[in-house]
């Protein structure tokens, strides 16, 4: 069985937007969130699409999925956790419940506020994960990467060749990726960035798929911005 969950626990206090969510901001009209999650609903692929977010939230999103999506009947809105991966484990739990959590199962987690994600990319995490376990979607980087302990000066320059910027979709077995996370101490936990850093810290490969420049975030108004340009002006798919 292959599951996505949507993560759309963002409280958007970067966006500037008072006390809205930047998932429910709209983009022509139309709520990010319900870009981003109908992506995933269309494909035959997915037995579920599990969205996640905060509690007080929970009635809110699915009025909004019901309202601007058709053919609902596959998604599914339960309560996120107090952490990103927290949030993951509660879609796993929730599979789990279902009784469809086995060897084979693959969850496909990503950023709500991220609606240009590609089927091209979300098709080779698919791939990648029933074949290699575990995925990561990526593009290189484009400017050169510094790195300063201190906050203060430079403590090394990487080679930019090496470097890549991560995006999501991230993909996993996931069995494996439950299990690795049980073994963690909780200062380990303390520590991770995002789900694909739990299977790292444990020696376990994670493959590179290939990202798209346009597969952004909305973090800040100027993505905003450039997310209704890209509404506005269509781009590959």
């Amino acid at each position: 069985m292959i599951f996505a969950a949507i993560l759309a626990g963002g409280a958007g206090v970067r966006m500037g937007g008072g006390d809205m969510p930047k998932q429910f901001l709209e983009i022509k009209g139309k709520p990010i969130i319900s870009y981003t999650v109908e992506k995933f609903a269309v494909n035959p692929r997915f037995e579920k699409v599990i969205v996640l977010t905060p509690r007080m939230w929970i009635d809110h999103t699915r009025e909004i999925l019901r309202r601007t999506l058709s053919g609902c009947d596959r998604i599914e809105v339960i309560e996120g956790g107090a952490t990103r991966n927290e949030t993951i484990m509660n879609a796993i739990r929730y599979i789990d419940d279902l009784g469809q959590l086995d060897d084979d199962t693959v969850i496909v987690t990503h950023d709500s506020v991220r609606p240009f994600v590609s089927h091209r990319i979300i098709e080779e995490n698919i791939d990648a994960a029933v074949r290699d376990g575990a995925c990561d979607t990526v593009i290189p980087a484009s400017d050169t990467i510094v790195e300063s302990i201190s906050g203060v000066t430079i403590s090394a320059i990487p080679e930019r060749r090496t470097m890549y910027q991560g995006q999501t979709p991230q993909s996993f077995s996931a069995k494996l990726l439950r299990d690795t996370y049980n073994t963690l101490t909780e200062d380990e936990k303390d520590i991770l960035t995002d789900a694909a850093k739990i299977l790292v810290m444990k020696g376990i490969p994670v493959t590179l798929v290939r990202g798209e420049t346009y597969n952004i975030k909305i973090t800040y108004p100027y993505d905003l911005r450039i997310a209704r340009s890209l509404i506005e002006e269509p781009y590959d798919d």
